[in-house]
């Protein structure tokens, strides 16, 4: 895909994003991963409503800004973005949002590690709580990277969520996902409970990401500890 393609991806998924409610104000950010090893991202300040690819950044793969329109940087996270790129080779794409029923999950310091929907259970797989980093510090990358070999998807505590592909439309339909069974989920429980498949049909499930051509990593069948307790909740 060309440049221009790119930006044009980019500045689409970041109108979705605010027309879906999973920003506000100057919230999240969105980056891709170009040939050439420098890297898309979008600037910090801004609603996400405005953007337009002449007011995307170039950077190098330190951060450092390569191309800007003046006055414009890039996000003190753009650090979370950089993280991946450099441990996942197969992604290109980073989104970082916050959707409000997953991060509803993040807030309550609950990993989405229900198998309750089953095109979830195959694509996504159990989306783990990544500990608490502040903002602009290496905390949230070092947060995040013991969970990227397995991950495309994760919560991150009181902050939001964070979702990786192979190119932005492709991370944007992970949060997508993301975000539409965290709100089922959250209507299940109201109407009386969420129930997992059955683990045999778990494992059916996630063994037919060959045959659909899912593409990204997948945990396997996994129950994360509970922040509260330090055990797995098995219901």
């Amino acid at each position: 895909m060309d440049l221009a393609s790119i930006k044009e991806q980019i500045c689409d998924v970041c109108h979705k994003m605010w027309q879906l409610g999973w920003v506000a104000a100057n919230d999240g950010n969105v980056s891709a991963l170009l040939e050439d090893g420098t890297v898309l991202a979008t600037p910090t300040g801004m609603s996400k409503s405005f953007i337009t690819p002449d007011k995307l950044l170039r950077l190098d793969r330190q951060g450092n800004v390569l191309e800007a329109a003046e006055g414009l940087r890039p996000s003190s996270e753009i650090k979370m973005h950089l993280r991946c790129y450099d441990k996942r080779e197969d992604v290109k794409a980073v989104i970082h949002a916050h959707p409000p029923g997953a991060t509803g999950f993040a807030v309550a310091h609950r990993p989405m590690d229900m198998y309750n929907m089953i095109e979830d259970v195959s694509v996504i797989g159990a989306v783990p709580l990544t500990p608490y980093g502040t903002p602009s510090t290496t905390e949230v990358p070092d947060a995040i990277e013991p969970y990227l070999e397995e991950h495309d998807v994760m919560l991150l505590e009181n902050h939001g969520a964070l979702a990786v592909g192979s190119d932005v439309v492709t991370a944007f339909y992970r949060m997508e996902s993301l975000e539409l069974w965290a709100k089922i989920t959250i209507n299940a429980i109201i109407l009386g409970g969420s129930y997992d498949i059955s683990r045999e049909n778990i494992q059916k499930l996630i063994d037919l990401r060959g045959f659909y051509r899912v593409t990204g990593r997948h945990p396997g069948y996994k129950k994360f500890p509970r922040r509260e307790t330090g055990e797995p909740d098995t219901k």
